[in-house]
């Protein structure tokens, strides 16, 4: 709708140019195309007039009057007003939103998706937990966003390329070997001899205990044999890192998320893709020694102070790895690159563009983009949970599926923006009440399954044709709230997308299911009048499939039955 105002406003606009109301070469500005805050004031507005008064030397709202006088008659629009100083107010017939419910018939499952990423290659990179333990509820969070931001990309015409980056290198994974290389040998975490930082969850003890017994693991297609030998640190290291790669595997399969690429940063050693990039940045003139080290001189590049590549003791600080790693990104051909953090990492994203831009490779200054989350809080019995058995120290991802089931997990992951601070109330997300919003979406999908079965139950004829052909039955006020309401979905899915802010689905989601169940309480469906019966139907069957296709972008299920 949005798409069809704005081309008869630019017609409009080309009409006013032709005849000499306009200059010929006066530039047009970006104007927005909004939602009415109330219908009284109309279905759309526009500032249009008042952006182009200035440039146009004319007063916004005389300059609203002509651009309204030039606009082409168009029978989606029933009415145009002028408001205040020079809004444009639509007001559109009601034939524009029952227009809009045969296209969600026509198009089914792609109604919503668009094709403005136009087929580029973009990379979406989020989780990236070390292999050092369970995947966290943070993890989870960035599981959940990254998987449906990466959804969002797709349904806007994007080549996604959903990527998981390991690092299995460092002090942390040595801790992993010497934790396990302990547990091996009989150690408990409370005994005298226990590494000092080593990691003390109950998950060790089985990584010990399948190392021990010559099992094998595979991750990522390689196969990792336990070596029986507790003092063979190498190998214990090889075989704990497998290992708990299989176990993230496992439990990100149940979280519903899978990636396209799995990326080590083991091999940007292996490859001398560290020692490449370092190179490259003392050939471009961006580095300097001081003190024995090496350093970047990322205040050039709008960082607040030069940053340590290389110690003086010849190791390369943390950042240094991942500029390596975006250049590789971008010589994979990613014309756009988002990365999922969790906000502590917030302190180095400013150093590793810095990095980038130092290449003069020419990567764009806002590449690549960050999507940063907040920490998570989990509730249970008005309590805050904090720990795992089996991780010791953190609540982890497979207990809250465990508890809550996947859908609930997700859901309630995704319901607020990154951003900001989440509460995981586990008992609110097992109820089967309308207080649970993933419950009360899904079971707004349900109850449409519900009302077709009963109409065959009961021998009533469902056309939906002739419904769609009868939709100016439908004029009562929760059949208007309802057919704006489901109006609104491509639009959302354009917003969620270019935002990177997949928690607007969920929101919205959650009005449209209010919209219907308001509407199914008010309101019976299988009604004697046949003609009024198929309307309503086809108006129900319309929101099924919206809402579907909006739990489909979040990784949820559409249950038929609840």
């Amino acid at each position: 709708m949005k798409d069809q105002l704005r081309a008869l406003l630019l017609q409009a606009l080309d009409g006013l140019r032709t005849d000499s109301i306009l200059p010929a070469d006066l530039v047009i500005p970006h104007f927005v195309i909004e939602r009415a805050r109330s219908r009284e004031h109309g279905d759309f507005a526009t500032n249009l007039a008042m952006l182009l008064a200035k440039p146009a030397r004319a007063r916004p709202r005389e300059l609203a009057e002509k651009l309204v006088a030039a606009m082409p008659a168009n029978a989606l629009v029933s009415k145009v007003e002028i408001a205040g100083p020079g809004f444009i107010n639509f007001f559109l017939a009601a034939e524009a939103y029952h227009a809009e419910v045969r296209r969600t018939f026509a198009e089914g499952d792609a109604y919503g998706r668009n094709t403005s990423g136009g087929g580029k290659v973009a990379g979406v990179e989020y989780v990236s937990a070390n292999p050092t333990g369970p995947l966290h509820v943070g993890h989870g969070r960035a599981a959940a966003i990254g998987d449906c931001i990466s959804r969002l990309l797709d349904a806007t015409g994007w080549d996604v390329k959903r990527e998981f980056y390991y690092n299995d290198a460092g002090v942390q994974i040595a801790n992993l070997a010497i934790s396990t290389q302990a547990r091996a040998r009989g150690l408990a975490p409370d005994d005298a001899g226990w590494p000092e930082d080593g990691y003390r969850g109950d998950y060790i003890a089985d990584v010990a205990k399948a190392y021990l017994a010559g099992d094998s693991v595979t991750a990522d297609g390689h196969t990792v044999v336990g070596a029986k030998d507790p003092d063979n640190l190498d190998a214990i290291r090889q075989f704990a890192v497998a290992y708990l790669r299989h176990e993230q595997d496992l439990d990100l399969k149940a979280f519903g998320v899978a990636f396209d690429v799995y990326f080590l940063e083991s091999s940007l050693y292996a490859d001398g893709k560290v020692d490449e990039t370092v190179r490259e940045l003392i050939a471009h003139g961006h580095t300097y020694e001081e003190g024995g080290a090496l350093w970047l001189r990322s205040t050039d590049f709008g960082d607040d102070k030069d940053r340590v590549m290389r110690k003086s003791d010849g190791t390369y600080t943390y950042f240094v790895p991942d500029v390596a790693y975006h250049r590789s990104k971008w010589q994979r051909g990613y014309e756009r690159a988002i990365t999922e953090l969790g906000s502590d990492h917030h302190g180095s994203l400013a150093r590793v563009k810095a990095g980038l831009q130092a290449l003069d490779v020419g990567i764009p200054k806002n590449w690549p983009e960050y999507v940063l989350h907040q920490m998570v809080t989990v509730m249970k019995g008005g309590e805050e949970v904090k720990i795992s058995k089996r991780a010791g120290s953190y609540v982890t991802l497979r207990d809250l599926i465990d508890e809550v089931g996947r859908d609930a997990t997700r859901y309630f992951l995704i319901a607020r923006k990154g951003d900001s601070q989440l509460v995981f109330d586990i008992d609110l997300a097992r109820s089967q009440t309308n207080d649970n919003p993933v419950y009360y979406i899904q079971y707004a999908h349900a109850r449409v399954c519900s009302v077709l079965r009963q109409a065959a139950e009961k021998g009533l004829t469902v056309d939906l044709d002739a419904g769609l052909a009868r939709l100016a039955r439908l004029d009562s006020e929760h059949e208007q709230v309802l057919l704006i309401e489901l109006s609104k979905y491509p639009e959302m899915v354009e917003a969620a997308a270019e935002h990177l802010e997949p928690h607007l689905i969920a929101g919205w989601l959650r009005e449209l299911a209010n919209a219907f169940h308001a509407y199914y309480n008010a309101h019976q469906f299988l009604v004697e009048d046949a003609e009024l019966r198929n309307a309503r139907l086809a108006l129900s069957v319309a929101t099924r499939q919206v809402l579907k296709n909006g739990l489909d972008l979040l990784g949820l299920s559409a249950p038929e039955s609840m």
